[in-house]
């Protein structure tokens, strides 16, 4: 069961004459990010150089983890001052002006305040991602800090950025942190070749990660996830936005636009983004693009509808204890949630939530502000929206605000790295994702999973090859295919492939499954969303073609919205060869929902020829309706009318 608590600071009373859908108004975020930072502080070294949180320390170690609590915290307390033109009532920048001293005097010494230097990224290299907080905190609040430095202390900070100009970054958005960097020391007049080399390469490499529909790559691979709005987009953008470029601007502004299209749907009806993908702490830095797309003007979206997505996420998290009684963002989602981590996390990670705050450089005037809240695009009609470049389909439902994301395209796998099943991540290798249920824990039966079992052991889902996505008016399709890899024994096997496809229509998703060359003896499972028993949210499966009777199993860890989960699993006969599997699923928190038999009338599957060619048809009860989807020689064509 949900519990909603008020945040442990305070908030200005709600206004829900302007906000009917959150109540909040810029006061709710200027005193939002005022609590943040004032329960922060209060772990501040002597010299503010370091912000030590409690809580077990990151692979990087506690010295980078306190510069993380600086860096990451300075981020807010720059987009607070900075949209209230210079205003700043709590001192916050005069602390961070005094960390600056302190951290950069003798960076790498083994003392109370000073900073690690930054290295190559397998060396030591997180200072390299808060470089770039530090550099953009630094420009947004230039007037009123970095201006009214000394010449010696400026000369420091300048010589332990160009660290990250000199230094290795990983192979992904990272990039983008010495691209920051040095977008700052030009707008100071401290730009060289260096710096323009730095940015150069992040953006050859951004060009060649765009996949198209709004959409980057992280890297070279087919990982597409929150990075995008909070990372791909938004440092590019906003250092073109602040630097005054317009060209430069007119082009990240428009996939940026793009991008809000379908990332906008992402939201669910209580304010909830997708949980899918890495870095889930940072929480409401998802909104980040939403609020640059109207502090620039790169947004499709009205400008009631932006605030009442960016404020709609805030508050989710506010209320449901993502800072706790000592008003610290906690590891985890809600409250405290160790699987939704990575090894890379450490108490101050959470910190990137600051950058939602990027909506406050819009000033009280802005109509970010003054327009009146709209209804976010999950609480309109019923959609499907197929996004093809990183192969999502995206469904969500009025009755209930329920978002889901069906995924046929994105892995987390780098191009140069082997399937292993040791490297499953729960987090991209799932069929499914919503904004009201989290992936299982690894240790548990997982969930929206079709497993292939040889000789005892189940396969996972590593490396997804998109098969093709597209909408009609109220449906659309997905499509994948991987190579099942086992965790014990051989990693794969000869010839097995597995090709996957999603329907969606109403709340309705229809599965269908071709395995392609089985070992003998070999069986399929499938299972659905985990849910909380006897929760609001509820959980169906029910198998068309292939399946016999459903069960539920148990999920005893949980996940990031219940402590303890079921779901459903459809348990096939031998899959020996070839064979199709056809089922329905349905995610939903409608009290009166009903039992998914009804939903479909007719099924048709035409055996799987010599080369695995096969056609499935399925009629729908309701409005008489029919999909039908052929399986071909490595393709797939959806059709629905």
């Amino acid at each position: 069961m949900t519990t909603f608590r008020s945040p442990s600071f305070e908030l200005p009373p709600e206004d829900r004459a302007s906000s009917p859908y959150t109540g909040y108004t810029r006061a709710h975020w200027e005193a939002a990010a005022d609590g943040l930072l004032h329960a922060a502080w209060q772990w501040a070294t002597p010299g503010g150089a370091l912000l030590d949180l409690p809580g077990p320390p990151s692979h990087s170690g506690v010295r980078s983890d306190g510069l993380e609590g600086y860096a990451r915290t300075f981020l807010a307390a720059a987009f607070r001052v900075a949209g209230a033109e210079g205003k700043d009532p709590h001192g916050w920048l005069d602390r961070y002006a005094r960390g600056l001293a302190s951290g950069t005097r003798t960076p790498g010494r083994d003392d109370a305040e000073s900073w690690p230097v930054i290295l190559d990224h397998h060396v030591q290299g997180q200072p390299m991602v808060e470089s770039a907080s530090v550099a953009l905190g630094l420009r947004l609040a230039r007037p009123w800090l970095w201006d009214r430095l000394s010449a010696e202390v400026r000369d420091r900070v300048e010589l332990w950025l160009r660290g990250a100009l000199r230094h290795l970054p990983a192979g992904n958005n990272w990039y983008l942190f010495p691209y920051t960097v040095a977008g700052f020391l030009e707008s100071v007049g401290r730009g060289d070749a260096e710096t323009a080399r730095a940015r150069e390469r992040a953006l050859e490499l951004l060009e060649g990660w765009y996949r198209g529909d709004g959409w980057y790559a992280d890297g070279d691979g087919r990982a597409f996830d929150h990075y995008n709005g909070w990372a791909l987009h938004l440092y590019p953008l906003l250092d073109a936005y602040m630097a005054g470029e317009e060209s430069a601007s007119a082009c990240h502004g428009a996939r940026l636009r793009e991008h809000l299209e379908s990332c906008s749907l992402m939201f669910g009806g209580d304010g909830a983004p997708l949980h899918f993908g890495r870095s889930l702490t940072y929480r409401f830095a998802a909104s980040a693009a939403v609020g640059l797309g109207a502090v620039s003007g790169h947004t499709p979206l009205t400008p009631g509808v932006s605030r009442r997505l960016i404020s709609g996420s805030l508050r989710y998290f506010l209320e449901r204890g993502a800072s706790g009684g000592d008003g610290l963002l906690s590891l985890g989602w809600h409250g405290p949630h160790p699987a939704t981590l990575q090894s890379y996390s450490g108490p101050a990670s959470p910190y990137w939530a600051s950058k939602a705050f990027v909506a406050l450089l819009a000033p009280a005037g802005h109509p970010l502000w003054t327009s009146v809240e709209e209804a976010a695009p999950s609480e309109g009609a019923d959609r499907v929206l197929s996004v093809p470049a990183p192969g999502f389909l995206v469904q969500s439902t009025r009755a209930d605000g329920v978002v889901r994301l069906h995924n046929h395209g994105s892995d987390h796998v780098r191009p140069d790295e082997g399937e292993s099943a040791a490297d499953t991540d729960p987090h991209y290798a799932r069929l499914a994702y919503s904004t009201v249920t989290g992936p299982t824990s690894a240790a548990n039966p997982a969930d929206n999973h079709l497993s292939v079992t040889v000789d005892g052991v189940r396969s996972t889902r590593r490396r997804i090859h998109p098969l093709g996505a597209g909408h009609g008016e109220d449906w659309g399709w997905a499509g994948s295919w991987h190579v099942p890899v086992f965790p014990s024994g051989p990693s794969t096997v000869p010839g097995l492939r597995v090709e996957s496809v999603t329907v969606a229509r109403g709340r309705y998703e229809l599965r269908v499954h071709r395995v392609l060359g089985a070992p003998d003896g070999s069986r399929a499972e499938l299972t659905g969303w985990a849910t909380e028993p006897g929760g609001p949210v509820h959980s169906q499966l029910y198998g068309l073609h292939g399946w016999k009777a459903p069960e539920a199993v148990r999920a005893p860890q949980g996940t990031a919205f219940t402590r303890w989960a079921v779901l459903p699993r459809l348990a096939a006969a031998d899959v020996t060869g070839n064979a199709v599997l056809v089922a329905l699923a349905s995610l939903t928190a409608e009290p009166e929902a009903g039992p998914l038999e009804p939903v479909v009338d007719v099924v048709d599957v035409q055996p799987p020829g010599p080369g695995g060619e096969a056609v499935v048809e399925v009629g729908w009860s309701e409005d008489g309706a029919r999909t039908r989807i052929v399986f071909g020689r490595g393709v797939v064509a959806v059709d629905h009318s």
